[in-house]
């Protein structure tokens, strides 16, 4: 029974990105020893190796998917292979535009079994200051910068299982793509169910490849939802997802891992309706979506503060500056010509932070800054939104 136990802590170890390589390694130094001047600095180089800070990257193609949506495919500069990474990861894209230095998440959508390039989708966003520019002037063989792979959001094999669900709105799709492609591409014996919202027909992305998938896939399903147009041959369900339906769909839904990532009111929807089917947050895995768009309509938010208000922003011994209300005060600073270092521009990752010397600034309850943060005065730029002057820190 040891030993059975022992192969199935090995056989869920080897998925895991760089454990097999590692463990290789650790077993060539144990059989043969190590003269540890030559191996100085080699930690260091395969760390860089699988977490650089950054990366040269190349359009080499550019699908377009819907009316709003595109895929970049990118490769290394160098021609070298791409950092490893988990399912359901994304890189951070410098993007430089109108004199503006700025970046922005996008998640991976292709396989992590293929290095030889990164798939990202990218749909229009509504006021968008960068997604217009790269779905309407990008082209093939422009080149970027990016950060590596990053985040938490990811099939973790040791803790989720393999019984694992993935609600999806709009291109909240494209990590549970990742997802998807890798377990199909995997020897394990997985159940995944994709319960996909949307509210047009012809803006689904990615909806061909994946009915052809679960056609002839039994441990994948797909499940449809349709909230505004619908054509009589839609064989989906109709309108918002709901807890009736969702009770239906999942059988004893509390054993299960869940994948949340879409529209922060998409999300936060799913995860109620998941929460009142008993299932423990623990379980639960809601990707952040950016900074909310009408931070004035959020629970805190100061009543008689206008978004469209400006306020006077001092950075440290330098310029002070004018910012609307109502926008992050990354987008602030970047606009005129601060670039502080950032990766999810949701509040996670927490590199963005700066020091509030004085004023006050709104953050969204669902941003999540650590308590030491907090006492000690960081905020969280990219979903700080400053209410009154302000005093920063860079």
């Amino acid at each position: 029974m040891l030993d059975n136990n022992k192969k199935l802590e090995t056989n869920i170890l080897n998925s895991v990105v760089g454990y097999k390589e590692a463990a290789l390694k650790k077993e060539e130094l144990e059989n043969k020893g190590s003269n540890f001047k030559e191996e100085k600095g080699l930690v260091r180089q395969k760390i860089n190796s699988l977490h650089p800070k950054r990366l040269k990257l190349r359009i080499e193609e550019i699908r377009v998917d819907t009316v709003s949506t595109k895929t970049l495919k990118i490769v290394s500069v160098d021609g070298n292979k791409l950092p490893p990474f988990q399912a359901g990861q994304y890189i951070n894209l410098f993007v430089s535009l109108l004199g503006v230095l700025t970046a922005r998440p996008y998640s991976i959508s292709s396989s992590p079994k293929d290095l030889n390039s990164y798939e990202l989708t990218i749909k229009r966003a509504e006021g968008g200051f960068v997604s217009p520019y790269l779905l309407d002037d990008v082209k093939v063989g422009q080149e970027f910068e990016s950060s590596g792979p990053m985040g938490s959001f990811h099939h973790n094999p040791l803790f989720h299982g393999f019984d694992l669900v993935f609600l999806a709105g709009g291109s909240g799709i494209a990590p549970a793509m990742s997802m998807l492609k890798s377990f199909l591409a995997s020897d394990k014996d997985f159940r995944f169910h994709i319960i996909y919202s949307n509210s047009y027909e012809d803006d689904v992305i990615f909806i061909d490849e994946l009915r052809a998938l679960a056609s002839v896939h039994q441990n994948f399903i797909l499940t449809e939802f349709l909230s505004r147009q619908v054509s009589p041959n839609f064989k989906g369900y109709r309108g918002r997802l709901d807890f009736k339906t969702l009770q239906t769909l999942l059988q004893n839904a509390p054993s299960k891992m869940y994948y949340v990532c879409g529209p922060t009111p998409f999300n936060e929807h799913v995860g109620k309706l998941l929460s009142e089917l008993g299932v423990k947050s623990g379980r639960i895995l809601i990707e952040s979506n950016g900074p909310p768009p009408r931070p004035d309509t959020m629970e805190g938010w100061p009543n008689s503060v206008l978004p469209t208000k400006e306020v006077k922003v001092k950075v440290g011994d330098h310029q002070t500056f004018l910012a609307k209300v109502g926008e992050p005060l990354l987008n602030s600073l970047e606009r005129n010509g601060y670039f502080t270092e950032n990766a999810c521009r949701s509040g996670e990752c927490s590199l963005c932070r700066v020091k509030l010397k004085s004023g006050k600034v709104f953050s969204p309850p669902e941003a999540k800054i650590r308590k030491s943060d907090k006492k000690f005065g960081w905020i969280h730029s990219c979903v700080a939104f400053p209410v009154t002057d302000i005093e920063i820190q860079l």
